[in-house]
């Protein structure tokens, strides 16, 4: 065990148990799938965004749970944040090449489904 979060030994070296409620990958799964968690990520694939860019880019997402999103990925090491000393302040937030990885699967799902709707629509 490695601090509080829950591993297992295997070949390839520690596995984190995500079955675990103490476990820190579990921590990062569930900011990375929370309801906005997902779009914060999608919203940053392709360019970096200052906080208002995402705000808009991201309907129905209030300040306050996208500034708790923002600072839980922030914290995982998905998204990094960059403070321009202005008044006011302008803050960017991009992927790290840890959210980029991350984020791939979810934006090849959220591609998957769209496509499917579409087909859909139209058949």
């Amino acid at each position: 065990m490695t601090g509080s979060a829950q591993t297992r030994q295997t070949e390839a070296g520690e596995r984190y148990d995500v079955f675990h409620t103490d476990c820190v990958a579990r921590d990062v799964v569930d900011h990375v799938t929370s309801r906005w968690g997902i779009w914060v990520l999608i919203s940053l694939r392709s360019n970096d965004l200052r906080f208002y860019e995402l705000r808009e880019s991201i309907q129905g997402i209030s300040e306050k749970m996208l500034a708790q999103t923002l600072r839980a990925l922030v914290q995982d090491g998905l998204v990094w944040r960059k403070v321009e000393p202005t008044t006011p302040p302008q803050v960017t937030y991009g992927l790290t090449e840890f959210g980029r990885d991350v984020g791939e699967p979810l934006t090849e799902l959220f591609d998957r489904i769209t496509r499917r709707l579409s087909s859909r629509s139209t058949g």
